[in-house]
């Protein structure tokens, strides 16, 4: 790149970074063959201290930390300790049955068919800012006696499979995950700003503090939930950065080829998660990628291989979105390159605003005027695609959506799955009032005048939730959640004796009268 490259690619961080002052922020850095084009921060690491964000702030990164625990699996399997095809029961034979036929490399994929044991708590009212114990944490997942699908088959992203991906790594290494990843991954690569922290309490030198939006300012975030290997890690863009480099350049052997090595689903439709990363295509280009998501932070971290092109944008702003940065600042570093196709054209999104629903599978999802798309709650970002849909931002959530035909809106999912969803508006509700029970949650639904009392096995939730109906089977169960208003989508029985819920990483979960 040239100087003026140069120059302006700081100016398009500079303008992505350009916030108001007093405000949480964010960094981005963008690197190159090897080299730091450029790393800029705007924004304040401590809103009560004063302290502003720059090069030597450390953040949370979330689900960005799952490749590293694959990548410990990787190595042990390489030092023949494992296989990625071992069934997770032989190595944590505590499990439950029903996971026999769940293998590592299901876990590292998210097509495990596993229940994620973040949302398994949101429904017995438990969100990420309540105090949690490792034993209840583990209690959730210990208790499914079914699975959102067999094993292999599709794709429904799980922080439970990383969760046990990093208990295996502590029992066959006889270290703990922190000590491994330490010893074999951060230190040999001059990461010396990386940990794993299992408790969110442990003190972090010169950590930010998650902030979320309220009332036109900022509130600290609470974080209540202990940590492992899915999304322990404290790191900056620097450290994530040498990490980059490392797999460009075959540090650690063929790591990288192993961890995003893809492969299809039965059915033949391509898989597009590897092992703990996200692979796509972006303009043309392929790309390889993770976000990373806590109260409070947001991680975006993208490699373009065939260009050396490494992108890390951090933010401790719950309101600001870092995929947007690291695809912009991706762009600004590209410009002018041959192989970088244009954007494809705006897409009229104004007859998908509203609420859809397809009974069929229980599920309904939301497009707002924002252009943004939403399920369970779950924010997706939609960027238009060559073939005239709109698409996710990111790659963690597989949608892809087509303006509607005669009134009827067709999403595609993961392997290959499509739906089709027709507008639905709210009726009254039906009357469910009573008791209701799931065991595989340990959790009762008071159900009493259009509103759902949770009491789950840690707790009982703080305030009731409000139930809307979009037919006279199909109902919203809205939940509080610290990182978005979510809802859960509940199906009742023809014969009204029982509720079965389906939620972003949690379906078929049936509840029966008491």
């Amino acid at each position: 790149m040239t100087d003026l490259d140069l120059l302006r690619l700081e100016r398009c961080l500079d303008r992505l970074l350009d916030l108001p002052a007093g405000a949480p922020g964010a960094t981005i850095g963008v690197a190159r063959d090897g080299r730091i084009l450029a790393h800029r921060s705007a924004g304040l690491a401590s809103v009560e201290l004063g302290v502003p964000i720059g090069p030597g702030t450390n953040f949370r990164i979330a689900s960005v930390s799952k490749q590293f625990t694959c990548a410990a699996i990787l190595l042990l399997a390489r030092e023949g300790r494992l296989a990625p095809s071992d069934p997770i029961r032989r190595h944590l034979p505590q499990l439950p049955a029903i996971l026999d036929s769940i293998t590592l490399d299901h876990l590292m994929r998210n097509t495990s068919g596993l229940r994620d044991m973040l949302e398994l708590n949101r429904l017995g009212g438990v969100d990420l800012g309540t105090p949690l114990a490792e034993e209840e944490l583990d209690a959730s997942i210990a208790r499914q006696s079914t699975l959102n699908f067999p094993p292999g088959t599709r794709y429904l992203y799980c922080n439970s499979g990383f969760r046990l991906l990093g208990q295996v790594v502590e029992r066959l290494s006889g270290q703990s995950l922190a000590a491994f990843l330490e010893t074999r991954f951060f230190t040999p690569l001059g990461m010396t700003r990386t940990r794993h922290t299992p408790s969110v309490a442990t003190p972090i030198p010169n950590l930010a503090t998650g902030y979320l939006p309220e009332g036109g300012g900022f509130v600290r975030a609470t974080q209540g939930f202990p940590l492992g290997g899915e999304g322990g890690l404290v790191s900056c863009v620097e450290d994530l950065m040498l990490w980059a480099d490392a797999m460009a350049k075959g540090a650690l052997g063929h790591l990288a080829a192993e961890l995003e090595a893809l492969v299809p689903f039965p059915n033949g439709e391509p898989g597009r998660y590897a092992r703990g990363l996200q692979a796509d295509a972006w303009r043309g280009l392929d790309t390889v990628s993770h976000g990373g998501l806590w109260p409070g932070y947001k991680t975006a971290y993208l490699r373009i291989p065939a260009k050396g092109l490494t992108v890390v944008a951090i933010a401790n702003n719950a309101a600001l979105d870092p995929a947007a940065f690291a695809n912009a600042a991706a762009a600004a570093a590209l410009a002018g390159d041959a192989d970088l196709l244009a954007e494809p054209p705006a897409i009229d999104r104004a007859s998908m605003v509203g609420t859809w629903l397809c009974e069929e599978d229980g599920l309904s999802l939301d497009f707002g005027e924002d252009g943004v798309a939403r399920m369970h709650g779950v924010p997706y970002a939609l960027a238009p695609t060559a073939d005239g849909r709109l698409a996710a931002l990111r790659g963690s959530f597989p949608f892809i959506a087509a303006p509607p035909r005669d009134g009827v809106l067709e999403v595609e999912f993961d392997a290959g799955r499509r739906r089709n969803f027709r507008r639905a508006s709210t009726v009254p509700a039906p009357m469910l009032d009573g008791n209701w029970s799931c065991p595989e949650l340990a959790t009762r639904w008071h159900i009493e005048g259009g509103s759902v009392q949770a009491a789950g096995p840690v707790r009982t939730a703080v305030a009731p939730w409000r139930v809307e109906a979009l037919t006279p089977r199909n109902l919203r169960v809205h939940i509080p959640s610290s990182l978005f208003p979510a809802w859960a989508d509940v199906v009742v029985s023809e014969d009204g004796r029982a509720l079965t819920v389906n939620a972003g990483r949690a379906r078929g979960l049936v509840f029966e009268r008491a």
